[in-house]
């Protein structure tokens, strides 16, 4: 009996990843694995590291503003208020993670969402993270953009977890050499923003100012601020008067317009 050939694009693009394994079409292989699960208009391939700022490894999108501020503003220090940054720092367990879900309270009302994802056109974003080595985290992001202007579907959620420990082990294998030294350290971020800002503009920021900037900034809210820290959304709000008071600034646009050039320092 001869055995009908049934239709398999799925596991037909997994087995060409597999089989791409280590070598240089294996990035390719893999959006089209991942393509034909999920029906993405976008995906970026990122290495986070401990030392550095992240390294691009692929991307592919039929729409060019995805990536239009990707090197000069992501790159260029952003990425310091990026949510999936923050997985990285914290190192959250392997596996899928939706913007929306892991963002903080007031990210799409935040200067950063509003200048750069804008930008993007992105509308909907699902990341695979992986640990292939040590110090380094690597981020398979898949994106709904203004292409098919469409969020991911609760079945199309589910189906990302399902194939997540695939996509994660597979970029384990084939991005196991990368390393990082070193720890990342928020007070060090911190400092650089002190340093910077008296620097520039001759503004001195205490500690505890620079920290609450680079909250306010990610999109935190007053409450959301005091949690982290410890102290009341009052004695934030308090933080955050004074800090606008010494930037003689008067809104979180103008914060951002300040600050976002001095974290690539």
């Amino acid at each position: 009996m001869v055995m009908k050939k049934l239709p398999n694009a799925a596991e037909a693009s997994l087995g060409a990843a597999i089989a791409a394994l280590n070598g240089d079409l294996f990035e390719s292989r893999l959006h089209d694995w991942l393509n034909r699960c999920l029906d993405i208009d976008n995906v970026t391939i990122l290495a986070y590291f401990q030392d550095r700022a992240p390294s691009v490894i692929y991307t592919q999108a039929a729409d060019p503003r995805v990536y239009s501020e990707l090197e000069n503003v992501y790159i260029g220090g952003a990425y310091l208020l990026d949510p999936f940054h923050e997985l990285h720092v914290k190192r959250a367990p392997r596996g899928v993670y939706r913007l929306r879900d892991i963002a903080p309270d007031q990210f799409h009302r935040n200067p950063y969402y509003t200048i750069y994802y804008r930008c993007t056109t992105l509308i909907d974003e699902l990341t695979f993270i992986s640990y292939p080595g040590k110090g380094v985290s690597l981020h398979v992001c898949l994106g709904r953009d203004s292409t098919s202007n469409r969020k991911f579907s609760n079945r199309e959620i589910e189906t990302a977890q399902r194939i997540a420990p695939i996509a994660v082990g597979l970029a384990e294998v084939h991005w196991s050499s990368l390393s990082s030294s070193g720890d990342f350290k928020e007070s060090e971020v911190a400092q650089r923003l002190i340093d910077a800002a008296k620097a520039e503009h001759g503004v001195s920021l205490s500690g505890r100012q620079a920290v609450v900037a680079l909250l306010i900034l990610r999109g935190h809210s007053s409450t959301s601020i005091g949690l982290r820290l410890g102290i009341s959304p009052q004695t934030v709000k308090v933080f955050r008067k004074q800090l606008y008071k010494k930037c003689t600034i008067s809104s979180q646009a103008e914060l951002f317009s300040l600050m976002m050039p001095l974290l690539g320092r």
